[in-house]
C-alpha cells in the first residue's frame, strides 16, 4: 500500500485462526476482504499449537466445555460451524489427522498443513493478505471504519477484531483488541492466563526438586471443578493437563485438592500392614509411584518405618495424603506460556449468532479476544473456526 486510503469491504485484524477461517467466508459472500497482521507469518499460534501438530479441533465440542460469563453465548456459532465442518474441509485438502484421545484430533504431519490449507483457501477466495502491518489506529464513523497502519490508511464497511488475547507475549500478543473495544464503548471483562502452570513459593518448590519430570495421574479440584488426567512436576511446579486445565478456574489464593489416582485404596493401604508388615512404607508406596514420588507421599502425610509398625492414625494420614492432598500454589507461570486468555470482550455486547457489536453495526470480534475460553484439546481452535464462521457469513 502507498500513503492513500485503500478501501475495501472487509477489514480482518488479526491472522490467527479465527480472522483467516472469517476472511475465507466473507470473500465467498462476495465482499472484497483485506486481512492484516502485525507479524511476518499468518497463523503463528496454530504453528506451536499441539507439539507442532495442531489439535486443530475436538470431537466433544458442547456448550459445557467452555468457559464464559454467558455459558449460553457459544451454542450459536458452535452449531453453525461443527467440528465436522472442519474436519471435512482438512479432508478436502488431503491433510492426514489422527484422534490421539479424548476427541482431540491432531494433524499426523505437521501443524503448518493446517496453515497452508488456510493460506491456499484465502488466495483462491481473492483474500488480500498484507502481513508486516501494524495497525497505528482505527476511527469509525457513519458505517465506514479507517484503520491506520504503517504502510498507509484503510477503509472498510466491517471491520472484525481478530487480534487474539495477551498470551505468548513473544509472539506479538497484546492487549490491543481489548483496548481498541473499550474505544468504541465495548465492555471488556477481567482478562487472567488459562490452561497455565502452576508455581509455588521457595519453601514448597524445594520440596519438589526431586520430583521434577515425574508424570502421575490424578484427579483435581477446585472449588466445582474436577479434571481426572494427567499432571507433572517441572522445575517450575506443576504442569501436565490436569494442572492446564484447572488452571482455568484456579483463583489467586485459592487451594487445589489433588487425589492421586495411581494410588490404590485405603484398604489395600492396610493390606499393606499384614502382607509387607517389615517393608518400608516408601518402599512399598514405590510398588505403585516412582521411588522419589513415594518418597516425598511418606514424607508429606509424615510417616515412617515399616509398614506394620504404622498406626491408624498413620494410616489416616496416608490416605489423607493421596486421596486428599491440599496444595496453595502461589501463583501461575502467567501469560508467558499461557495458551490462552481467559475473559476478554463480553459476550452481552455481542449478537451470538453473527458476532457483531449491538451496539457498533459494522464492528466484530471473533475468536481468543471474546470472553469464551475452551478446555484444553482443540476446543479454542473450534472456537476459533465457529466465530470466524459466523461473521464472515453476514460481515
Amino acid at each position: 500500500m502507498d500513503g492513500k486510503l485503500n478501501s475495501t469491504d472487509v477489514l480482518v485484524i488479526g491472522a490467527g485462526a479465527a480472522g483467516m477461517l472469517c476472511a475465507i467466508e466473507a470473500s465467498r459472500q462476495g465482499r472484497k476482504v483485506t486481512i492484516i497482521d502485525h507479524a511476518k507469518k499468518p497463523g503463528e499460534k496454530i504453528r506451536i499449537s499441539g507439539g507442532g501438530r495442531c489439535n486443530f479441533t475436538n470431537l466433544h465440542c458442547s456448550a459445557d466445555r467452555f468457559i464464559s460469563a454467558n455459558p449460553h453465548f457459544v451454542k450459536s456459532a458452535l452449531s453453525q460451524y461443527t467440528a465436522a465442518d472442519f474436519i471435512s474441509l482438512v479432508e478436502r485438502h488431503n491433510i492426514a489427522w489422527h484422534e490421539k484421545e479424548l476427541g482431540q484430533l491432531f494433524c499426523d504431519n505437521r501443524s503448518t498443513d493446517i496453515i497452508n490449507m488456510l493460506v491456499d483457501e484465502m488466495r483462491d477466495a481473492s483474500v488480500t493478505l498484507l502481513l508486516n502491518t501494524k495497525v497505528l489506529s482505527v476511527s469509525g464513523q457513519k458505517n465506514e471504519f479507517v484503520t491506520h497502519t504503517r504502510a498507509g490508511k484503510i477503509s472498510s464497511r466491517s471491520l472484525v477484531v481478530a487480534t487474539g488475547g495477551k498470551s505468548v507475549p513473544n509472539m506479538g500478543a497484546s492487549g490491543f483488541g481489548y483496548a481498541l473495544a473499550k474505544q468504541f464503548g465495548v465492555e471488556v471483562l477481567e482478562t487472567r492466563p488459562a490452561l497455565v502452570p502452576f508455581t509455588f513459593d521457595r519453601e514448597r518448590l524445594n520440596s519438589f526438586k526431586p520430583l521434577a519430570g515425574i508424570a502421575f495421574r490424578c484427579e483435581v479440584k477446585t472449588g466445582k471443578a474436577s479434571f481426572a488426567l494427567p499432571a507433572l512436576f517441572t522445575h517450575r511446579g506443576l504442569s501436565g493437563p490436569a494442572m492446564l486445565q484447572i488452571s482455568s478456574y484456579w483463583r489467586e489464593g485459592d487451594t487445589l485438592q489433588i487425589c492421586f489416582t495411581d494410588n490404590e485404596k485405603l484398604s489395600s493401604i492396610n493390606k499393606a500392614k499384614q502382607v509387607s508388615g517389615k517393608q518400608e512404607i516408601y518402599t512399598w508406596l514405590s510398588g505403585i509411584f516412582p521411588l522419589a514420588l513415594a518418597k516425598f507421599i511418606a514424607s508429606e502425610a509424615g510417616v515412617s518405618g515399616p509398614t506394620g509398625n504404622l498406626s491408624k492414625l498413620q494410616y489416616k494420614q496416608l490416605s489423607r495424603v493421596l486421596n486428599n492432598w491440599i496444595i496453595k500454589p502461589a501463583g501461575t507461570e502467567g501469560y508467558r506460556t499461557a495458551e490462552v486468555t481467559l475473559g476478554g470482550v463480553d459476550t452481552a455486547e455481542l449478537n451470538s449468532r453473527t458476532m457483531e457489536v449491538k451496539k457498533v453495526p459494522g464492528l466484530y470480534f471473533i475468536g481468543e479476544v471474546v470472553d469464551v475460553t475452551g478446555w484444553l484439546g482443540g476446543y479454542n481452535f473450534q472456537w476459533a473456526w465457529s466465530s470466524g464462521w459466523a461473521a464472515g457469513q453476514v460481515v
